[in-house]
């Protein structure tokens, strides 16, 4: 069984990756970084994952997972993000706090555990920030979001996914009612201002900065595409 430091890492290249498209390498320098490590450290750790076939390492190129490393990488997402919506769901906690909690449980739970999870919720595709949920084969829902800051004027939206997750900025966005699954109109699109203006059903209207749109993605409505 993986230690929870594998675990990490392997989590974590797979983030990168999929940040940066499918397919491509993460440097030492983005791993270290993402991980609050040196890239001494990151390195040396890396090597010790390509001897265990979790990861191709190619010294200055950078770090990529074998399907060996990918299937782990999605086990651990799967117990983090079910595990994140039962503490919401179940629980009744925040969204905001329950990071550091499933990061904890995400290495001890057993698998037994979580199908019991996964079946109690309804065998749900989203974690509470619209992250995808892999299932028992890996497989995860595929959405077609966007960012809200490229939306035009006059196009309605609903809130798919939050690409920050830092507490500050999720209890910023619970407090302004811009959570994933929530309705708005596109009101306006002030490029001069760098502010967004979102209209809620009845009439309510609010402005975001073009930095915070950045870190929400959304779904256009079917009449929008």
């Amino acid at each position: 069984m993986a230690t929870s430091t594998v675990e990490n890492y392997i989590k974590k290249i797979y983030t990168l990756q999929f940040e940066q498209g499918e397919g491509g390498n993460v440097s030492m320098g983005d791993l270290a970084s993402s991980l609050d490590i040196t890239p001494g450290t990151a390195t040396t750790m890396v090597k010790s994952l390509a001897k265990t076939g979790l990861v191709g390492y190619v010294p200055r190129v950078g770090v990529q997972l074998t399907k060996e490393g990918e299937q782990l990488a999605l086990l651990v997402l799967r117990r983090h993000r079910l595990v994140e919506l039962f503490l919401v769901k179940v629980l009744g906690m925040d969204w905001h706090e329950i990071h550091d909690e499933a990061e904890a449980l995400e290495h001890v739970i057993s698998d037994r555990v979580l199908e019991r999870i996964d079946l109690l919720l309804g065998r749900p595709e989203l974690d509470p920030h619209g992250d995808p949920i892999p299932d028992a084969s890996g497989a995860m829902a595929q959405r077609d979001l966007l960012p809200l800051v490229d939306c035009l004027e006059g196009q309605r939206v609903c809130i798919g996914r939050i690409e920050d997750q830092e507490e500050s900025f999720l209890q910023y966005l619970e407090s302004n009612d811009l959570t994933p699954g929530q309705g708005v109109l596109v009101s306006g699109h002030d490029e001069q201002a760098g502010v967004i203006s979102l209209e809620f059903s009845g009439g309510v209207t609010r402005q975001l900065g073009f930095e915070a749109a950045r870190k929400i993605s959304v779904e256009l409505e079917e009449s929008a595409k």
